[in-house]
């Protein structure tokens, strides 16, 4: 193997496993040019197309779908290889301080924390939880979860966590009395839940894609609220249509106490991404890095 070429599969799996160039840049603390040219010359190099790219997405080529299943488990064993040289160092410790908000704090840290917390008794975590957009430096937070979207260019960020979909629910009971809606603009119709950014923020709209086409409504109705516990049981009640994550209400919309709408203007987007502003990363918050990191459930053969 030509030095370098470790380097070169990596970003190749990166871009292919995010599906971005910028997100990939983000996880690796590279520029999207320098890995558009990386990518260049592993393609010139191996004389196969790895990649498919629009103006709108990067995927990976049936070439490149078959690389990333071998080069996956390899580049996991890397890892973990790597991983193991911290047996000969002294163990993490101090404090670390994170930024997030409500869905991370419930789907993130709340499954996953009290493990690292057992594992690693000389850390200390004190957690934020805050849906405004916090400056990390100003703030000083060591790092911060958010969803990719959020997530300046110039942070290093590691996915901790799948895509998401947001979908529009009712009760049966509900739909009795209105009809479902069948575009976005319908559901000014509609008595819908609204949810107010914590901190005194505006009003969350309602974001839905189609076709290429993004639109952003900006609903109505009896109820405003910055907390989405109130706001799920308002929706299963009966009294009105709800904005929510998807897997939160998956079972319901299986078993018939929910009823999706507007599916097909529900795109996914991206999951949450820990961040942090240095490549120097202190032991201990290299430590919850590697707790957290998300891995994707490999492909079928």
């Amino acid at each position: 193997m030509r030095r370098g070429d470790l380097d070169d599969l990596a970003v190749f799996a990166a871009i292919a496993r995010t599906r971005s160039f910028t997100r990939a840049g983000a996880e690796l603390g590279l520029s999207p040019s320098a890995l558009s040219h990386t990518m260049r010359a592993l393609e010139r190099r191996l004389g196969v197309r790895l990649l498919a790219r629009t103006t709108r997405s990067v995927a990976p080529t049936a070439a490149g779908e078959r690389l990333l299943a071998s080069l996956g488990p390899a580049l996991e064993e890397v890892e973990r290889g790597l991983a193991m040289l911290a047996d000969w160092r002294d163990a993490p410790s101090g404090t670390l301080r994170l930024a997030t908000f409500q869905y991370a704090a419930r789907t993130i840290l709340a499954p996953r924390l009290p493990r690292f917390l057992l594992d690693h008794p000389d850390i200390a975590v004190e957690v934020v939880v805050d849906d405004r957009l916090v400056d990390l430096v100003a703030g000083g937070f060591d790092a911060g979860i958010r969803l990719g979207e959020s997530v300046e260019r110039d942070m290093v960020a590691v996915r901790v966590g799948p895509d998401l979909r947001t979908v529009v629910v009712a009760t049966p009971g509900y739909f009795t009395v209105h009809p479902a809606p069948e575009t976005p603009a319908d559901l000014r119709n509609h008595t819908c839940v609204n949810y107010r950014l914590i901190g005194g923020g505006g009003l969350l709209p309602w974001e839905f894609e189609r076709d290429g086409q993004a639109v952003n409504v900006r609903v109505g109705g009896q109820l405003i609220v910055n907390d989405e516990t109130v706001a799920a049981a308002t929706v299963r009640a009966g009294a009105g249509l709800g904005y929510m994550m998807e897997h939160d209400v998956a079972d319901e919309i299986a078993d018939g106490r929910l009823i999706r709408v507007l599916d097909d203007w529900c795109a996914p987007f991206s999951g949450c991404h820990l961040f942090y502003p240095s490549r120097q990363v202190p032991q201990a918050l290299r430590a919850l890095i590697d707790a957290f990191r998300w891995q994707a459930a490999a492909p079928p053969a």
